[in-house]
């Protein structure tokens, strides 16, 4: 996969930090089971078809970039450490100023954070299209602050972040080729994890690009 993820520079790299220790983890036992790998064709075949309706959606609607483990940190500063390809640098209340993130949109690499964007997988506007209209305000805000699950967050740059905007995969693609598999199967996977459905177009889309995707796969886990 193109997207490079390195969890374990996250670790050493908070022990400078003066922060909170987070809270324990959830017993197993309450852990939602992990889907089983698939077949793209497979996984979009899962995804309910409903038409989209953009009434009433506001971007206030989604509470993010907030401390929801209380460790010090914000989602932003989360997803830049968790990603960068280094141990980055990191300030005062947790402001990371220096890494090294690869872009797998454009194959852009990037070592000031300031040119970086963290984007939601699928739109906050998407996503509220998709089902999150009928949600509470606290599962919006889990959704948009969703760092428990490496491909509902990626650190791009802005520019592609930008050009994306709200857009589905019937009107944008990340500008890579090489990139569009690993892109489809991060969408189809993240609209899974939060039970969210895709309109006849949107399906339609997936479906063609995936027939040039050969053995890519789909897993995810469900969301809490």
């Amino acid at each position: 996969m193109l997207k490079i993820m390195q969890r374990g520079l996250v670790a050493a790299a908070l022990l400078a930090l003066p922060l909170t220790a987070a809270p324990a983890p959830a017993a197993a036992d309450t852990a939602p089971a992990a889907a089983a790998p698939m077949t793209l064709t497979d996984g979009i075949n899962l995804l309910p078809v409903a038409a989209e309706s953009r009434e009433g959606y506001k971007r206030t609607s989604f509470k993010h970039w907030v401390d929801s483990d209380r460790d010090g940190c914000n989602t932003r500063h989360e997803v830049l450490i968790a990603e960068s390809r280094t141990a980055p640098t990191i300030g005062a209340g947790c402001r990371v100023t220096a890494g090294e993130w690869y872009s797998y949109y454009d194959a852009v690499t990037v070592t000031a954070p300031g040119g970086l964007d963290i984007d939601h997988m699928v739109p906050l506007a998407e996503a509220w299209d998709s089902g999150a209209s009928a949600w509470t305000a606290q599962r919006r805000e889990a959704y948009a602050n969703d760092v428990g699950a490496d491909r509902s967050l990626v650190a791009v740059t802005a520019k592609t972040n930008r050009s994306k905007a709200d857009q589905d995969p019937t009107s944008w693609m990340p500008p890579l080729a090489d990139a569009r598999c690993t892109y489809i199967s991060d969408w189809v996977s993240t609209k899974l994890r939060w039970k969210l459905s895709v309109d006849p177009a949107e399906r339609e889309a997936l479906t063609r690009i995936t027939e040039g995707c050969g053995h890519e796969t789909v897993e995810y886990e469900p969301a809490p």
